[in-house]
Order: C-alpha cells, then sequence, then structure tokens
C-alpha cells in the first residue's frame, strides 16, 4: 500500500490523482471473500431527445466515450471541459452533443404516457415503460418499496456477441472482461430489485443457462443474504441445441429465491411429465357472464348479438331466446312473452352492449346445462346470466372439472377435481415451456411479420409465477428486462383462469439491433429520430405484443389466429378483459419541480404510490382535487386545507393517500393531524426530491 501511495504522489494532474485515489481507496473496501469481480465505470445512458444545457453532462457525437461538463450554451455552440483532465475548454455545436446521465447521479423521474389498451373495465392497468432499468427500478422505489410481490426476469445470458451493451458498446466474447462487466451490470439493478420486493413473502425468478449460472448463484446469495434459493433446470429445447465439443443442451436454468416466508404452492403437477396443472379440489369454479365488458361492448360493434332473451318471473329460468334486432330497430318494438321478463345486454347506465354468445351457442348451453340463470341476491328483478367456458367445458371432458349435481333450472353445479397435491420436483420436462412452439410462434402469431430473438414460452413464464402468485389474485409481478412482453402476457392468462386482478409492470428499452443501426445510419437516421424509435424493441415489439394479446388483433387489424393451449384453451382472437398503459421515463429538472411547474409530469408517479387504481389527477388544479371515484386527493393550495380535508373525511372509506403542496412542515402537520386516520399523506415536493436524492447519489 505504502508504494501505491507514493506513485499516486508523483502524479501531476491533481484531478487524475484524486481519482485514482478513490479507485484505489474503493477497492481496498471492498470484500474479499465469495464473489469477487470488477465493479467498472458506472454505466451511463444516452438522452437523445433532451436539451443540451448548462451543467449538463454530454458526449461527442463524432467521438463518443468521453464525458464532458457543459459550462454554458450561447448561439447554438457550447463550451464544454472534460472531467478528469486539467480544465481545458472547447466549443462544440449542440447538434453534436447527447446530454448522459451516469449511474449514481441523483435523477428526478417523470412518466409520460404514450398510450393505453382498455378492456377491463375497471381493472388496475398493466403498466408497460420504456427506459433503461437501472433508472426505472429507481423510480419504482418511490412508488413501489417493499410491495412488490413478484420479480420475473430474463436477463442477456452473456452467450453471445452483440447479446448485450454495456456503456453503450456491445460487449463481445473478446472482451476480456465480459463476466466482471455482467456481474457489474446485475448487481446494480438486483440491489434496487432486493428493496422492491416484500420482505416478508415474495419472490425472485431469475433465468439463465450455462454460461453465467455459477456467478450468478454467486451473486444472488450474496446480494440476498438469508434468503433461501433454488435452481431448477427447464428443458426448454427437446430438439437441443449443439454445443462444440459438448452436450447438446436442451434446458436452461431458473434461479428461485425465496424472500420471507414465500415457498412454492403444492401442485398436482411434479413438472416431469404432463397432464398439465389444474385447480385443487373443491376449489370454486369461475362462470362467465354473459354480456359483453370491456372493448366492443356495444350494440353497434356487433348487431347479430343484440338480441332478447325472455325469463321467466318466478323462477328466472329461460324461456325464450329471441333473434337479433336489427340496428335500425328499437327494442322497444319487441312484444314481451306472457310471465316473462325481457332481458336484454344492457350495462349499468342502461346503454345497449351486446352478448357474448349468438342464440344458436346460448341454446346448446342451455340443453346440456352450461348456462345458468338466476336472480341476483336479494332482488327478484335483476338476474344473472352466466356461462362456462370452452376451456371449463374441455376440463369437464378431461374430468378436472367434476359435475356435482344440477340446480333448479338446470344448469351444472361444477367443483374443481384434483389428485393428491405434491410438492414439484426440480427439473421441468413440459411440452409447453417448448421456446420455439411456444415463444418464437407466439410472438409470429401477435406480430406478424416482427421478429424478437429468443422469447420465453408463454406457458413457462405462466407456471413458474403460478407457484408463488396462484393464490395472491392482486399481486403486484414486476419484470425489469421485459423483451417482448411475456411476463405481462402471462399475467394476463392468470387473471383469465381465476377472475384475478394481478398487474404486472414490464420495463424494457427501445434499442435497436446491430444490423437495424447500421442500415440506419447508412440512411442517415440517428437515436432520438422517429424512424430510429419505431424499430426499437419497446414501440416495435413490446407495446404492439401487449395490445395484441389483450385485444386479440394484430397490429394491421386483423384477428390473430390460433387457439391458446394448456390450463385454459380458447381462441387468441378472444384476447384478455386487461387494460395497459404505456409510458416513457422522464428526466427532470428538479428547480421546476420544487416550484410545482412539473406536476404533469410526475402526476403518474403520485398515482401509482396511492396505488395506481381508479382516475388520475392529471393536471395541478387551483386549490385542490379529489375526483369522485379516485383514491387520493392533491391539495395545490393550502389556504383550502379544511374544505379539501371535510371531503376527505366525508369519503374516508374510498380515499387511501392524499398528497399536499407546501413548503412548511408544521403545516403539513397541522393539515395530516385532521386527516382520518388510516389515510396515508406525502408532502410536495419535498418528499419526492429528497427520496430521488437519497435513493440515486453514490449509488453507482
Amino acid at each position: 500500500m505504502a508504494l501505491i501511495d507514493a506513485l499516486l504522489e508523483k502524479i501531476t494532474n491533481s484531478s487524475l490523482q484524486r481519482a485514482l485515489r478513490e479507485q484505489v481507496d474503493q477497492l481496498l473496501s471492498k470484500q474479499s471473500y465469495g464473489l469477487v469481480f470488477q465493479q467498472h465505470k458506472p454505466e451511463t445512458v444516452e438522452l437523445h431527445n433532451y436539451t443540451v444545457a448548462r451543467n449538463c453532462k454530454v458526449k461527442i457525437k463524432s467521438e463518443g466515450g468521453d464525458l464532458y461538463l457543459v459550462e454554458r450554451v450561447k448561439n447554438g455552440i457550447a463550451t464544454i471541459r472534460s472531467q478528469v483532465d486539467e480544465p481545458e475548454l472547447w466549443d462544440v455545436g449542440v447538434d453534436d452533443l447527447v446530454v448522459v446521465r451516469e449511474f449514481g447521479d441523483p435523477i428526478y423521474p417523470g412518466l409520460a404516457s404514450t398510450g393505453r389498451v382498455d378492456r377491463g373495465g375497471d381493472k388496475r392497468p398493466h403498466l408497460v415503460i420504456n427506459a433503461e432499468n437501472f433508472h426505472a427500478l429507481e423510480t419504482l422505489l418511490y412508488t413501489h418499496e417493499g410491495l412488490v410481490d413478484a420479480i420475473y426476469i430474463d436477463p442477456p445470458y452473456n452467450t453471445r456477441d452483440k447479446d448485450w451493451k454495456y456503456n453503450n458498446d456491445y460487449v463481445d466474447s473478446d472482451d476480456v472482461y465480459r463476466h466482471s462487466k455482467w456481474l457489474a451490470m446485475m448487481e446494480r439493478r438486483l440491489k434496487l430489485a432486493a428493496r422492491l420486493l416484500n420482505p416478508t413473502n415474495s419472490i425472485l425468478i431469475v433465468t439463465i443457462d450455462e454460461k453465467e449460472f455459477l456467478r450468478l448463484g454467486l451473486l444472488l446469495e450474496q446480494t440476498f443474504r438469508g434468503a433461501r434459493m433454488q435452481m431448477v433446470s427447464s428443458v426448454i429445447n427437446r430438439k437441443g441445441v449443439p454445443r462444440q465439443k459438448g452436450f447438446s443442451r436442451v434446458d436452461e436454468y431458473i434461479f428461485f429465491v425465496y424472500i420471507g416466508e414465500a415457498g412454492p404452492a403444492l401442485h398436482d403437477n411434479d413438472m416431469l411429465s404432463d397432464p398439465r396443472p389444474v385447480a385443487a379440489e373443491g376449489e370454486k369454479v369461475t362462470w362467465i357472464g354473459l354480456r359483453r365488458r370491456g372493448s366492443e361492448w356495444r350494440r353497434s360493434d356487433r348487431p347479430d348479438s343484440f338480441f332478447p332473451l325472455f325469463l321467466d318471473k318466478k323462477t328466472a329460468q329461460i324461456v325464450e331466446i329471441g333473434d337479433p334486432l336489427p340496428e335500425n330497430v328499437n327494442r322497444s318494438t319487441v312484444k314481451a312473452r306472457p310471465g316473462c321478463v325481457t332481458v336484454w345486454p344492457l350495462n349499468k347506465t342502461g346503454a345497449e352492449s351486446r352478448w357474448q354468445l349468438s342464440p344458436k351457442k346460448i341454446g346448446e348451453l342451455l340443453e346440456v346445462g352450461y348456462l345458468r340463470t338466476g336472480f341476483q341476491r336479494n332482488s327478484k328483478t335483476k338476474f344473472v346470466l352466466e356461462y362456462l367456458s370452452e376451456g371449463q367445458r374441455a376440463q369437464i371432458e378431461a374430468g378436472t372439472i367434476k359435475v356435482i349435481g344440477e340446480d333448479a333450472n338446470g344448469a351444472v353445479i361444477v367443483t374443481h377435481l384434483n389428485a393428491k397435491l405434491v410438492q414439484s420436483k426440480s427439473t421441468w420436462n413440459l411440452d409447453s415451456h417448448g421456446a420455439t412452439a411456444y415463444g418464437t410462434q407466439m410472438v409470429t402469431a401477435l406480430l406478424p411479420g416482427r421478429a424478437f430473438p429468443y422469447p420465453k414460452s408463454l406457458y413457462a413464464v405462466e407456471d413458474a409465477l403460478r407457484f408463488f402468485v396462484g393464490s395472491k389474485r392482486d399481486a403486484t409481478i414486476l419484470d425489469f428486462f421485459a423483451g417482448s412482453g411475456t411476463t405481462m402476457h402471462a399475467v394476463a392468462r392468470l387473471n383469465r383462469q381465476d377472475g384475478g386482478y394481478r398487474r404486472s409492470i414490464c420495463i424494457t428499452n427501445n434499442e435497436v439491433s446491430d444490423a437495424e443501426a447500421t442500415l440506419l445510419r447508412e440512411q442517415g437516421y440517428y437515436p432520438g429520430h422517429p424512424e430510429w424509435e419505431a424499430l426499437g424493441i419497446c414501440e416495435h415489439i413490446t407495446k404492439p405484443r401487449v395490445e395484441a394479446a389483450i385485444t386479440g388483433r394484430t397490429p394491421d387489424g386483423n384477428m390473430v389466429t390460433g387457439n391458446y393451449k394448456f390450463v385454459d384453451e380458447f381462441p387468441i382472437s378472444l384476447g384478455f378483459n386487461e387494460n395497459a398503459e404505456f409510458f416513457n421515463l422522464t428526466y427532470e429538472n428538479p428547480d421546476l419541480v420544487n416550484l410545482g411547474r412539473r406536476f404533469e409530469a410526475l402526476a403518474p408517479l403520485f398515482w401509482l404510490k396511492a396505488g395506481g387504481k381508479g382516475p388520475r389527477i392529471e393536471k395541478a388544479a387551483e386549490d385542490w382535487a379529489l375526483p369522485e371515484t379516485a383514491n387520493y386527493g392533491v391539495l395545490f393550495n393550502t389556504d383550502h386545507w379544511r374544505v379539501f380535508v371535510d371531503e376527505v373525511i366525508a369519503r374516508h372509506d374510498a380515499v387511501d393517500w392524499v398528497f399536499i403542496d407546501t413548503d412548511s412542515v408544521a403545516v403539513f402537520q397541522q393539515i395530516i393531524a385532521e386527516l382520518p386516520s388510516g389515510v396515508q399523506s406525502t408532502q410536495l415536493y419535498d418528499d419526492y426530491l429528497q427520496t430521488f436524492e437519497l435513493n440515486t447519489k453514490g449509488r453507482a
């Protein structure tokens, strides 16, 4: 150590000497046991659509590599200086500069909505966030720290050239630091993931292949000290992938890190062989509502599905099925039947909707008892009309749902039937986990003409999650290497199977492939151009895949062909009764935030912090905002706090959170002292600013 100190003293460049001494001190403070690897310089993210301004860190586009600090900007020319060498100034055109954020720099993030798809009524929407995932994880610490039930990630395997990037450069097989770069990249993200997971009961699931599984296992043990961990071998390609001078690879590995009391649920399937898993014996079978909800629910969307059902006034039994009514014919012209109530598919507001099934199909299901009718609880004028889905009917045929009787109107009474529940094994060998048939081909069906490398089998992700969130119908599931969006798709299937309202949060960036990048540059396009961004992963694959899965239609508007298999079998074109919203991560000016001038950019974060359900307060109001069906409110002007608090008190059963815009801690404390117990509160904007200063500064 003395020799190193002596050598450092010989360096005349004070900035370089200081930087080297900091690195030496950091190395000496690191542990020298367990998994030891170099941390490398902090990762960076380039912000191509952000304005070059004073005090920004930038790169010179034509050079890359080194970072500079902007001293001033005038008439399109930026004066920049090196961050390492003795101060030396250069004048560079702002068009040749790109703004950069280093990991460890404080960030002040916002979210900008870029669209949504709605088919799930009042369900919480799934979230797709286009961002550098490290910064997105830091953002989620503000809204979800300790609240995530499951994290499923399929990170880059560090197997192939151009498999992943470190500081915007591909890491190839000739890079002698490829393993330590990969570990440094993973460690930074896993440390944040550990803070997001529910410490009492949650799961981290990480897939990997044989190139990094040993190092990953050590890294997980080192990061999640005290947690239990298990590794599963999962067959994903029975044909095998040849390995030079080795065995043909048919499997990959899945690490399960059990947090708190978490553990896999017992199952009827040992995962070594089919049949597929079914629900536990005695579990309630969920019937499907006959009236259409979600998208395309209106009479005009499918006029041939608008017709009357005539129900007996005393028994609620269907006596007659009417004919579809032409769109230009008023329903009041249809004559009533003696002793019957005429039931039309009307929503709660009285708007004309439509039935899910045709008159013919309703008749067929009635005949075999797969459609049931009855009175709503405590009512003799309102009716329940439900049916068993195609997948449920198939389970009756297969014997996994048992008919145990009939009700008074002839509908079957059913329950799940199951063999003895067992612990599943640590080797999985199911046909449904084939990556080609149920990963690649699934993406092709949803997005014809578009390709994504090595997508996971939809059913493999579904199975892995079911062990841990099958009994948590409102679970939050995070994937910060979301790729094509398989995790959201799997969560939607789980929800459909048991009527759950789980939410997925998918984070992906908008990188283009190396080949596409070369072609785009030849055409004169660079990152930030619309032509470039349109081909990025998020815009070209993730968002359209999520939308296609929910709507059942391809980006061209055609119905997706094919059927889902296993557990719940139905046409892919039916889609899901789910909602999803898409966001871009933004980087905000803390001074403008503190002045309350960036509320719109931060509004989605406040909404998420309050639970991310119901309507969102999008814009700042003059005094306060507390939408009628929202579960949170914002007080913008503390002069009107009494009226605001009175409104919260009047709705205390429905309001979970309030945000109060004040610089005064005393005023904040005075107001929250008047709030009902159970209503949580946040002071704007100090809470936000302090959170990100603490969460990001120095955490490279």
